[in-house]
């Protein structure tokens, strides 16, 4: 098993952001994580990364388990949310690179600072890394000089050089202009191939449908309900799932 959460539990002012979360991925599995906007979607992805701070419940990520600082102590929490975070890859909405790098020193800065990967090997998986985004002819430019899909993809290499065995992505398509969308979906789709565990928070309803094993709709902090794609998008149980599909399909 890749995460076990129990009962995650996230507050904001006293507002229950993220309420009771139960979730299992397995090895190779791409969940979708769907649902209007505000309803803990992000939230939640970022307390699997140890960003955010649990209020209540645990989540088991590789092996490494958390709970909220207040049971676990700060300094233990925190130490095991850096372990976690040495094992899964994240891409933001927003790309993240740094501009006054190139793309090839993007993605091997991280390998070379935290994991003392010698600079020869981290350049040789990051150059293997760009041809399988697509972005090889692209190793020495800068981030301002690529389109949003590019930077994007860039910054799914840059999660992907650190050999992660998950994959979390918060909207990674948000951002782009709907042309650019479909090669940054496409790097995903090859990624489940090759049996990479991803959870994706998105509103690319067709990519959930077509690439996702499993489609989590969440409303208000809670899961109103799970499954394969094809019950969630051709018979959902739940009103409020139909209500919010009717936008999107």
């Amino acid at each position: 098993m890749v995460a076990k959460i129990e009962n995650a539990l996230k507050q904001f002012q006293g507002r229950n952001v993220v309420d009771g979360v139960s979730l299992q991925v397995e090895p190779g599995d791409l969940v979708a994580l769907i649902g209007p906007s505000g309803c803990g979607k992000s939230t939640f992805l970022r307390c699997m990364n140890g960003l955010e701070t649990l209020d209540g419940g645990s989540m088991e990520i590789l092996g490494t388990q958390l709970k909220s600082p207040r049971e676990l102590g700060e300094s233990e929490y925190f130490k095991r949310a850096q372990t976690i975070r040495k094992q899964v890859g994240m891409v933001f909405q927003s790309f993240n690179l740094f501009p006054h790098l190139t793309v090839l020193e993007n993605l091997i800065k991280a390998p070379m600072v935290v994991r003392e990967v010698p600079r020869e090997e981290a350049e040789k998986t990051a150059r293997e890394l760009l041809i399988k985004v697509g972005l090889s002819e692209k190793a020495d430019h800068y981030p301002q000089q690529l389109s949003g899909g590019q930077q994007q993809r860039a910054a799914i290499a840059r999660a992907l050089a650190m050999s992660p065995k998950l994959m979390l992505y918060d909207e990674p398509t948000s951002a782009l202009d709907p042309t650019l969308v479909h090669e940054v979906l496409m790097v995903m789709k090859q990624l489940d191939l090759e049996g990479m565990t991803q959870i994706v928070v998105t509103h690319e309803m067709k990519f959930a449908r077509d690439v996702a094993d499993r489609v989590v709709y969440l409303e208000e902090g809670r899961i109103v309900e799970m499954g394969p794609p094809e019950k969630i998008f051709v018979n959902p149980d739940h009103e409020s799932t139909r209500s919010f599909l009717r936008h999107f399909l």
